[in-house]
């Protein structure tokens, strides 16, 4: 209330209002001090963190599991070994005239871990013409360890969490006369064809997969704090740990092992998109050499040109090198019609690219509420997302050119909705200026609505970081890196790693396993 500008002219009445109204004021200001110092004392004895649910976007329609005495229990299957079964006949002592009446079979499965060691006498001569003639191993012999053992200590550590320590008091048991640096041999050394496989499996997956989701999570090397990106879909999974979570970061990785930059139609459309300036796009269109094998190349490159000097925002080489990343990845076949699948990270934001629904969601779901209005105004927010995420999944089961009008309408509808909720509406805002992404399940049903396969696949790198620690060398980071996305893979492809393993390592008796990159080629093929 605007004070009047001379209070000395007002009449004995005018006065007596004037009080009165501010008293009026003065009540209503004390309620309402009373009411926010009860709630301050109440959110004070709170013991900890308050509970807050999770989501629940994903099951939150779910059939309920039946209750009660009455619910059907599943009855478990009859175990089958995954081994070829011994067989033992038990005679049975009976009197003489008992009849026959077959066999009453009793399965026992065991593992036998025990330690072998062979010793080679190879034979040594020496001919009439003085030269040694020393008899060759066996062609599977690689190294003073078997391939079993090599096998047991890759499936420990990388599969089974096993710390190195552990690994050795374990074999050491076991009866292995083994150091501890010789455990670090088997773990990172020569393992040059593993790390060739893995890189394939991410060159394999990102030309023939539809789309792909990603995610990043803390990771130590050196010393030093880093990040690791997991990339890959329901056919495969791939890991890499480097120092920064940057998009130019993101960029080299999709490049798949490739070291060139190449500046070609998609680099200048991308330099374009991020307004990189006209001049410095056409001195890079117009030099002759476009094509540039390593970094060294490149820098040298854009040294010459002058970009390197330029002072100006944006920084025209962090966009110029993006650019370059990005050709290369086009010139190599990689990423042709994917959308890749994120949850809102900036760096992840390249090409063709979707929103995770649940990440949207969850914005919504954390939002602090300290009245009746704005709890009520946000649990009504988000019992129409979740309708609507319903209905989005209906749609990819079955998609219709109505029905999709029909959602994109639904999505305005819902996004422009005004609450009284300062916050939610502001929030709401935000997510409708998201619309191409969160909406792009509506063009491609094939992807995802969520990132929940991503956030499954890093946690495996979150456990090993937990347990493990950090590493020291890059052979050790790669190996890591490289074990657990072979591991990850062979699960969705509906293999055992061991198995795997044992086909790699060429123990013997052991089922031959495809080459990984081979097998997603022929999952990413259109039927």
């Amino acid at each position: 209330m605007r004070a009047p500008a001379d209070i000395d002219g007002l009449s004995f009445e005018a006065l007596k209002a004037l009080v009165i109204q501010l008293l009026g004021k003065v009540a209503e200001q004390e309620r309402l001090i009373a009411e926010l110092r009860e709630e301050i004392a109440r959110l004070k004895g709170l013991n900890g963190r308050p509970r807050i649910r999770p989501s629940g976007m994903e099951n939150a329609h779910e059939p309920t599991p039946p209750r009660g005495k009455r619910a059907k229990r599943r009855r478990r299957g009859k175990i089958v070994p995954q081994v070829a079964v011994q067989d033992r006949v038990i005679k049975a002592q009976v009197p003489a005239g008992s009849r026959f009446k077959g066999y009453e079979t009793y399965r026992v499965q065991d593992v036998v871990p025990r330690a072998e060691a062979v010793r080679y006498r190879r034979e040594r001569w020496i001919t009439p013409d003085g030269v040694t003639v020393l008899a060759p191993l066996p062609t599977d012999v690689v190294g003073h360890f078997g391939p079993e053992l090599c096998r047991f200590v890759l499936v420990q550590h990388h599969q089974g969490q096993v710390t190195v320590p552990r690994l050795v008091a374990q074999l050491r048991g076991i009866g292995v006369n083994i150091s501890k640096r010789q455990v670090m041999r088997l773990l990172i050394a020569a393992h040059d064809n593993f790390l060739t496989e893995n890189r394939d499996v991410l060159r394999a997956g990102l030309r023939t997969a539809a789309w792909i989701s990603v995610d990043d999570t803390g990771a130590r090397h050196a010393g030093k704090n880093g990040f690791c990106t997991q990339i890959g879909n329901d056919d495969f999974a791939w890991f890499g740990t480097r120092t920064s979570k940057s998009r130019l970061n993101f960029l080299d990785l999709l490049r798949a092992g490739y070291t060139d930059y190449i500046v070609n139609q998609a680099a200048l459309d991308y330099m374009r998109g991020r307004a990189l300036a006209g001049p410095v796009i056409h001195q890079l269109a117009t030099h002759r050499q476009t094509q540039f094998d390593d970094q060294a190349a490149w820098q040298t490159h854009l040294d010459h040109l002058g970009i390197s000097a330029l002072q100006v925002t944006p920084d025209p080489v962090c966009i110029a090198t993006e650019a370059a990343l990005w050709g290369s990845i086009h010139a190599h076949g990689l990423l042709r019609e994917m959308v890749i699948v994120s949850d809102d990270a900036g760096q992840f934001a390249i090409g063709q690219h979707a929103l995770c629904r649940v990440h949207a969601e969850r914005l919504v779901h954390k939002l602090d509420a300290f009245t009746d209005l704005h709890r009520v105004a946000q649990e009504r927010m988000r019992a129409l997302i979740w309708r609507f995420h319903d209905d989005l999944k209906a749609y990819r089961a079955d998609p219709t050119t109505r029905r999709r009008a029909e959602l994109r309408a639904r999505f305005d509808c819902i996004f422009h909705r005004r609450t009284g909720f300062v916050t939610l509406d502001r929030l709401l805002a935000r997510l409708h200026a998201n619309k191409p992404e969160l909406l792009m399940v509506l063009d491609r049903p094939e992807i995802p609505l969520h990132t929940n396969g991503s956030e499954r696949d890093i946690r495996l790198h979150v456990t090993k970081r937990k347990i493990s620690g950090a590493t020291r060398s890059i052979d050790a980071r790669d190996c890591r890196d490289a074990f657990l996305g072979l591991m990850r893979t062979t699960a969705k492809l509906g293999m055992a790693f061991c198995d795997y393993l044992g086909d790699r390592l060429a123990v013997p008796d052991q089922p031959v396993i495809s080459y990984l990159p081979d097998l997603i080629r022929c999952r990413g093929q259109p039927a």
